[in-house]
């Protein structure tokens, strides 16, 4: 309904501006008269998309703002919709979630830092920045610890992953639910990646969080940490030579117009936390915080299920779009590359033994 609005504002807008050619230069009054009744139109649309708005939600439920820093295209909007559809079903109306995409709400660490102090609700967040909230959290963002999506679920979806996200309360914050961000891979603008010595001397963009920024400097980058909303911006002046990032990100932001290659290296894979203001999760019972986390749980997993049904389709549109594709690398090079990380992070063994003993049991 919002986009059908939105689509006639603009038409009425568009008679105007033809009616104002057909009158060639009939003076002002006509183009202030045109320009009055645009923003009218346009007004009465916000008003009519706010009041359908407002007529969704029951006039005594308890409405909690969700923000993300991506567009209503990205799988995080997806999860985000599937989540709010979940929890309005299973309280009865009684809770409410609105979804405020494209960074409306600030930026990640930042829509964290509001939530520790209760004036965010709820966001759904990449896995970089809570390592700033938990260092314990800084495991899952260890280079090539996965090698493929289910042995990342098994143990997100597990014990391991639980106690990952109930360190977060120490510092007011609720992991709800993984869902996915998905292997993250390499593009830039220089030159193929088929093996790590490739990488020497590029400069890119990385999420902010330190054992990434050990990990590209170990891969011989200079290693560019910056918000995402910043790094689009840097991509396409040519500030940075790439960035690093799954295929939907890839594809979702349309890349391709400043990224020449990409390398399918999988060099981490990044979950999406469904993350909820601790202060605020108290302030409900016991059988609503469980729907709460079921809800979050079942969107994770649709979310997921939506990320594979996209990636072929979105790898080859870009493809199509002129990015060449290194989809088989040197992945030995590069797991030998980081191995230093490793050394350096050994407050992670213990996790990291854990996690492989897991792992191992799945074979």
């Amino acid at each position: 309904m919002r986009k059908n609005m939105q689509v006639v504002a603009l038409a009425l807008a568009a008679v105007m501006a033809a009616g104002m050619t057909g009158c060639g230069s009939s003076g002002s009054t006509t183009s202030t008269t045109a320009a009055a009744e645009t923003e009218a139109a346009a007004e009465e649309s916000e008003a009519a998309e706010e009041t359908e708005a407002a007529a969704e939600i029951p006039a005594d439920a308890t409405v909690f703002k969700l923000g993300t820093t991506v567009n209503e295209q990205d799988s995080f909007q997806v999860a985000a919709e599937k989540f709010a559809e979940l929890v309005a079903a299973n309280t009865d109306g009684a809770y409410a979630i609105e979804i405020y995409p494209n960074g409306t709400l600030g930026g990640e660490r930042d829509m964290l830092e509001s939530m520790q102090m209760g004036t965010l609700d709820m966001g759904i967040i990449t896995s970089g920045p809570f390592i700033n909230f938990s260092s314990a959290m800084g495991v899952l963002d260890m280079p090539y610890l996965f090698s493929s999506n289910e042995e990342a679920y098994a143990v997100l979806d597990g014990e391991i992953g639980r106690e990952l996200l109930d360190t977060l309360e120490d510092s007011s914050l609720k992991g709800l639910a993984y869902a996915e961000r998905g292997f993250r891979n390499l593009t830039n603008s220089v030159r193929p990646i088929e093996k790590a010595s490739d990488l020497e001397g590029l400069t890119i963009r990385i999420m902010e969080n330190d054992v990434y920024t050990a990990s590209f400097k170990a891969l011989g980058v200079n290693a560019t940490p910056m918000a995402w909303a910043d790094a689009l911006t840097a991509l396409q002046q040519g500030t940075v030579d790439g960035q690093e990032n799954p295929i939907n990100v890839i594809y979702s932001y349309s890349l391709w117009e400043s990224q020449k290659y990409v390398t399918l290296d999988r060099h981490s894979y990044s979950t999406a936390i469904i993350t909820m203001s601790k202060d605020i999760f108290d302030t409900l019972d016991a059988d609503t915080q469980q729907i709460f986390l079921d809800a979050a749980q079942e969107a994770a997993e649709y979310e997921r299920a939506w990320v594979a049904a996209q990636e072929s389709d979105q790898l080859q549109a870009m493809k199509d779009n002129g990015m060449e594709v290194v989809e088989d690398p040197d992945m030995d090079s590069f797991k030998e590359a980081v191995q230093p990380v490793y050394d350096q992070y050994s407050e992670y063994a213990d996790y990291v033994a854990r996690i492989q003993e897991q792992l191992a049991g799945l074979q």
